[in-house]
């Protein structure tokens, strides 16, 4: 039975102070692969840090991180479509934020360094299809229901990362320009990606609080049991997949 362990970390970047959450088990011994989980609009949440521990669940080192500084974290959507938009504006300082935090991770002693990965959700899984766009030391990056547009960016000509984005089939905030022009980017480099459409998922399909949300806020959200725990199902048998072939080099 799993003996999960997790604590709060405080990191710099970008000249910021920036507050995480790790987990990992503590029945498994020695070092494991390590997993950033990059958070929705809203910030480092307790969201984010439950994903950190179902990595740790699933035998990886998981680390939300924190994009915003000082663990800030949204009270309502105008404040995080605030935050998210002064992200998304100064995509170096972002970068540099995000590099700051693998850092951290694979400094971690339950972390292989050899062997990390990351994955995000609406904002965040923008920011992990644009860090492997970008070149950036991954193994493996998942995306769901992401802001995807994001990686359509010009970079290096090669993507050694595996790529897998999940993505609602009703989605209607992700449109199909941001869509074309991930796949535009995929195609060009010869990325190893999957782009699967989830039948009948509004954005936010993996969260439980979207429906809640989306009622509360007039927006376009609902979580949908099935293609949460199938997305999540199939990003771990990647996981695995990914990982473990590469312990066996």
């Amino acid at each position: 039975m799993a003996d999960i362990h997790s604590e709060e970390i405080t990191y710099q970047g970008d000249g910021i102070e920036m507050k995480g959450y790790i987990a990992w088990d503590n029945q498994r011994q020695g070092p494991r692969p390590g997993m950033l989980v990059v958070h929705e609009w809203w910030g480092c949440n307790e969201y984010a840090q439950r994903r950190a521990r179902m990595l740790a669940e699933a035998g990886y080192t998981g680390m939300a991180l924190d994009l915003y500084g000082a663990g800030r974290v949204a009270a309502n959507p105008d404040e995080a479509g605030g935050l998210m938009a002064g992200r998304t504006e100064d995509m170096e300082g972002t970068r540099s934020r995000f590099m700051a935090a693998l850092e951290r991770l694979k400094a971690h002693e339950m972390v292989d360094a050899n062997r990390t990965g990351a994955i995000g959700y609406c904002f965040g899984g923008g920011v992990v299809t644009h860090m492997a766009r970008m070149g950036a030391p991954l193994d493996l990056t998942g995306s769901f229901h992401g802001a995807i547009g994001l990686a359509a960016v010009d970079g290096p000509e090669r993507i050694d990362c595996r790529i897998m984005v999940y993505h609602g089939e009703a989605d209607v905030l992700i449109d199909d320009e941001q869509i074309a022009g991930f796949k535009a980017q995929m195609e060009k480099t010869g990325a190893n990606y999957d782009f699967i459409r989830l039948p009948g998922a509004l954005h936010g399909f993996s969260n439980p609080v979207a429906t809640t949300n989306g009622q509360k806020y007039g927006l376009p959200l609902a979580y949908n049991p099935l293609a949460d725990e199938s997305s999540w199902a199939h990003l771990c048998l990647t996981c695995e997949e990914v990982f473990g072939s590469k312990s066996n080099d």
